[in-house]
This record gives C-alpha cells, sequence and structure tokens, in this order.
C-alpha cells in the first residue's frame, strides 16, 4: 500500500474531480452515474462482479427520513462482490459518493473540484467527507486482488449517493446486501469507532404581529406591533442554556454529550416593517441508548417541553406560543459491542501496524449506523481524516491517513475473512 501511494493519490482527485453534490428534492443529479461507472471499470478489471442500478424508491419508501416522490433517477448505487474461496465471512466496505455544496466558492483557495497536493495532504471537496475513504478501500480492494491474494469469504465494495441528505442510498444497502460485518471509511481520525449519534431536524415558528417600522412603539396589549425576530432571539437564549444542561449530563464512553447547534435564522418580510415570522433551524445529536432502542421520540418531547416552559415566561409568547415542526431527515443512534470480531480484528491488526488501534465513537451520523439498525450487520467505522475538517473551507485529507487506511482495511479483509 505505500508502495501504492501516488496511485492512491491519483484515484482520489479522480474521485474529487467528478461534481456530486448531494441531492436535495427537486434538484438534478450531478455527475454521480459518471462516478459510479469510473468506479465500477476499475472494479471489475480487479475481477469484482459489479452491479451498478438505480434502485426502485418503493425498496425505502417507508422510511421516515425519505421525502414522498423520490427517485434514484442518475444517482445509481454501486456493488461490487469479490467472490471468496468459501467456508470464510463475507465483509462490506461502504461509503458515500456524495458531498456538501462547496458555497461560499470565492473563500477556496483552489478549485474545489481540481484537488491539489500540498503540504502532505490531498485538498479539494469530500477529500475528507468522505472520497478519501472511498479511495483507501478501492484501492485495499484492487491492491489485494493484483497481488492474488485469495480470500475465503467475501469482500462488497458498495458505493452509496445521499448520505449527506436523505441517506436513501444507505436504507437500500441495509435492505438488499447480506454481510457478516463492515467497514465504513468516514473521517474517524483511524480511530475505530464503534458508535455514533442520532440526528434529529427541528424548525421553530415564531409569531410576531405586523406594523410599520417608523412608528413608536406601542404595548403589544393596546395593539402595538411584536418584533418577531426580537422574540426568536429571547428562544435563542433559552437554546444556549438547553446546550448547557445537556452538556452536563451523564457521559458517553465513546461520545460527546446530546447538542442542539442552531444552523439557520428566517424572518422578515419587508425593510420598514416589524417582522410577523421568524423560524429558527435546529440540528440536534443524540446519544444511543444502552437496549439499543431508538430514544428519538423522548428527545424531540424534551425539546418541545423546554420551549414552551421558555416561552411561558414571556407574555407575548406565553399567548402566542411558538411552534416546533419537525422536518424530515432524522437519524437514529447507533451502537456495537467492542467485543464484536469485526472490532477485535482491527484493533489487532492497527497495533500489529505499530499504531495505536484506539476504539471510539464517530459524533456526528454515518450510514454504518443504518446497517446496524436496519439490517443488524456489526459495522465500525475506521476511516482517513479528522470529521471537524469535514464540510469546511478548503477541506483536505493527510496521505498518510490515506494509505493507513487502506493497509488497515485489507489486512482486516484477510483475518476477518480468512485467506
Amino acid at each position: 500500500m505505500a508502495e501504492r501511494e501516488g496511485d492512491l493519490v491519483d484515484l482520489l482527485r479522480a474521485l474529487i474531480g467528478f461534481d456530486t453534490i448531494t441531492h436535495t428534492p427537486g434538484s438534478p443529479p450531478r455527475e454521480e452515474a459518471r462516478l459510479q461507472s469510473y468506479l465500477s471499470g476499475r472494479l471489475a478489471a480487479c475481477g469484482a462482479d459489479v452491479t451498478v442500478h438505480e434502485p426502485d424508491a418503493a425498496l425505502i419508501a417507508d422510511h421516515p427520513g425519505v421525502p414522498q416522490g423520490f427517485t434514484f433517477e442518475g444517482r445509481p448505487q454501486l456493488a461490487a462482490r469479490f467472490a471468496g474461496r468459501g467456508g470464510g465471512r463475507t465483509l462490506l466496505l461502504g461509503g458515500h459518493i456524495d458531498v456538501v455544496d462547496v458555497e461560499p466558492r470565492s473563500q477556496w483557495r483552489s478549485d474545489p473540484f481540481d484537488a491539489v497536493v500540498r503540504r502532505g495532504a490531498v485538498w479539494g471537496r469530500g477529500a475528507c467527507d468522505m472520497k478519501g475513504g472511498v479511495a483507501s478501500m478501492v484501492l485495499a480492494s484492487e491492491v489485494m486482488s493484483e497481488l492474488g491474494v485469495k480470500l475465503a469469504g467475501d469482500l462488497i465494495v458498495n458505493t452509496v449517493t445521499d448520505e449527506e441528505s436523505t441517506a436513501a442510498g444507505g436504507f437500500v444497502s441495509a435492505r438488499t446486501l447480506n454481510a457478516d460485518a463492515a467497514i465504513v471509511p468516514e473521517p474517524s481520525s483511524l480511530e475505530i469507532s464503534v458508535a455514533c449519534r442520532g440526528s434529529l431536524l427541528a424548525a421553530i415558528d415564531v409569531e410576531g404581529r405586523p406594523g410599520h417600522a417608523g412608528t413608536p412603539a406601542r404595548d403589544p396589549a393596546t395593539g402595538g406591533a411584536v418584533n418577531a425576530i426580537d422574540k426568536a432571539a429571547y428562544l435563542l437564549e433559552s437554546l444556549r442554556r438547553l446546550r448547557a444542561e445537556w452538556a452536563l449530563a451523564p457521559r458517553h464512553p465513546y461520545l460527546a454529550a446530546a447538542d442542539c447547534v442552531v444552523t439557520a435564522i428566517h424572518g422578515g418580510e419587508w425593510i420598514v416593517s416589524y417582522p410577523a415570522r421568524c423560524r429558527i433551524e435546529c440540528h440536534l445529536e443524540y446519544l444511543p441508548t444502552p437496549d439499543g432502542s431508538d430514544p428519538a421520540a423522548e428527545v424531540r418531547r424534551e425539546f418541545e417541553e423546554w420551549i414552551m416552559r421558555s416561552a411561558a415566561a414571556d407574555s407575548w409568547l406565553r399567548d402566542h406560543p411558538p411552534r416546533v415542526i419537525w422536518r424530515l431527515g432524522g437519524v437514529p443512534p447507533a451502537e456495537i459491542s467492542p467485543a464484536e470480531p469485526v472490532v477485535q480484528t482491527l484493533v489487532a491488526v492497527e497495533r500489529a501496524l505499530g499504531r495505536s488501534g484506539t476504539i471510539g465513537g464517530f459524533d456526528n451520523w454515518h450510514d454504518g449506523a443504518s446497517l446496524i439498525v436496519e439490517a443488524g450487520i456489526p459495522t465500525v467505522c475506521f476511516g482517513p481524516g479528522a470529521l471537524d475538517i469535514a464540510h469546511t473551507v478548503d477541506e483536505f485529507v493527510p496521505i498518510a491517513d490515506l494509505v493507513s487506511c487502506a493497509q488497515g482495511i485489507a489486512l482486516t479483509a484477510m483475518r476477518f475473512c480468512g485467506t
């Protein structure tokens, strides 16, 4: 793998060159099909049985995170199977090919889709999240094939779309592919992550009373205007206190505390009018439960009660309570035991390679959670780069991490599947 560092960098640069900004409802596909075709050709040339297809969206129509009318048109999924000789376990390598938007594009030092190499890293949109991980798992598979490594069990390379929006690609994989374990090389800083937080998306609609901004303020009780943005600011302070309270809750052994981040505010109708409406958008992260159940309903209840208690302390909001709206896109947390064979195998491999083999948690959600929750496939997150670099301007991944990830994946496949 170390000798193929240049090929690994070239592969990643090629993947970054495809514009695969994630699909949102109503938007056209980008270059997802071209990227999947490129990977299909490479993997087929190494002896894999490759399927590239646009799944029937009916497979996941019942999923709460998938919007009505969703289709995979123009955004195919790929599954490449390297058949084993028999008698071994099947390992799935999974990664998403979509990336988040590049805006503000003017702040990038170089074209986000024309990857550059500098200071020992590859820079470009998706370098870290997660085309770097995809490049590592693909090259690991190719090198094993080229070296004539004969696995006893099957090795499946699976690349999906829509992880950054609906997670629909991962849901399809969970419902159509079978494996004894899986590795998802999201940017975990090469930690072996056995847990991830779930997420919920909330909007808080705040009501005001319109009026001319040029007139003196009057008491709302006598019909005076009420600034919805001011009332939203009152609730923002309440959300700050909620974050502080959640931060003090008992800690998970591998994950950060639950959190609520305000991600957008929309308010106002006209520059000389008191705003009649304001909306606060929030992204909530929450923890898995010891029994494996999804505590989403409890998190929603706690969040709504907190907002309503805060509103009750304000005379206007008490009589005009804010409305909490739960948006599509929530995903459950997931966790597996550190004693799972895939975890212990990867730990042993990393230590054999002279690295720490640290077990940890992934504070964001990833497609591996779908494999755990929907299919019962023990899945670890193990990938190059750091999560806090994902979604940033001038995104990058260290080349040394790419090589280390490919090494870890290849040796884990050999030990887990058998040779």
